[in-house]
């Protein structure tokens, strides 16, 4: 099965995609205005989910950016947290004018020891993890926010965000894109994500197969749900697949979902892995 997995993706994920994106934010001091900051997320370092080469690739594209900031957005191991320990030999190539942040998503806490177990071996190779945490890679002017997973017990971002005033732009972290809809509450000048994987699969015109899968999920009758593949978890990964990609504007807020570099099973279509450079203006 390991062997079939690892053809699947080799086959179908596809090369690398760079997407550069320029970002405009309100307030945004005339000093930080050009920032670039590259974004990673979900890369499900197991040695089935990630092809070495993609990995090395992404860190390649990444350090050609010459970024200000390397943001990570999650999901660094699949279920056991074992791996992290080979991924951190390849993170640690990452360069970055003002540091490399990282917040956990849900495969990072399968095991009651991996928050701690991830969490320990990023900060080895100096990557900064935020767990409903402010950081100040830029100064008081642009502060950096990490949420904990939205799936986590541990998920409240009142008390963190409630901490900065409203007139500061500010960057949040959080791994899964359903939290859009709950920061509305807050400033949010740029909100990263990933989780969705893009969706892996997308077809050209109609969009992400999962969207697709929980629309018909509505029509189609219960007792035949179970014979149609990933009909129900397509269904649990998030509630909004128009999310799953790209930059959204939710409400005042804005959004950016990582596709990420990891593949599960069947692999991906028209949906490559993805480093995103974004300029800040």
């Amino acid at each position: 099965m390991t062997l079939l997995i690892s053809w699947m993706n080799w086959i179908f994920s596809g090369p690398l995609r760079v997407e550069k994106v320029s970002v405009a934010i309100a307030d945004l001091p005339t000093s930080l205005r050009g920032t670039k900051v590259v974004q990673l997320s979900d890369l499900h370092y197991d040695l089935q989910q990630l092809r070495e080469n993609i990995l090395a690739d992404a860190i390649e594209a990444a350090n050609q950016a010459e970024p200000d900031l390397v943001l990570l957005t999650g999901d660094y191991v699949t279920n056991s947290p074992t791996p992290i320990n080979l991924l951190v030999r390849r993170l640690k190539h990452l360069k970055s004018r003002h540091g490399i942040y990282a917040v956990l998503g849900n495969h990072d806490l399968v095991w009651p020891h991996s928050k701690t177990t991830v969490t320990h071996a990023l900060t080895k190779i100096g990557v900064k993890v935020l767990w409903n945490a402010i950081a100040y890679p830029f100064g008081a002017q642009l502060p950096l926010v990490g949420l904990a997973d939205f799936w986590s017990a541990d998920f409240n971002p009142g008390p963190v965000l409630n901490q900065l005033d409203s007139k500061t732009p500010r960057i949040v972290l959080s791994h899964n894109p359903d939290t859009a809809e709950i920061l509305q509450r807050w400033r949010v000048d740029l909100q990263l994500s990933g989780h969705t994987h893009g969706g892996q699969i997308v077809i050209p015109g109609i969009g992400p197969v999962p969207a697709l899968l929980r629309t018909l999920r509505k029509y189609i009758p219960s007792p035949v749900q179970p014979w149609i593949p990933y009909m129900k978890a397509c269904s649990k990964v998030t509630n909004h697949w128009e999310w799953s990609e790209g930059l959204h504007r939710i409400g005042k807020n804005q959004l950016y979902t990582n596709r990420g570099l990891g593949t599960y099973w069947p692999g991906r279509l028209f949906c490559p892995p993805e480093v995103t450079v974004i300029t800040l203006n």
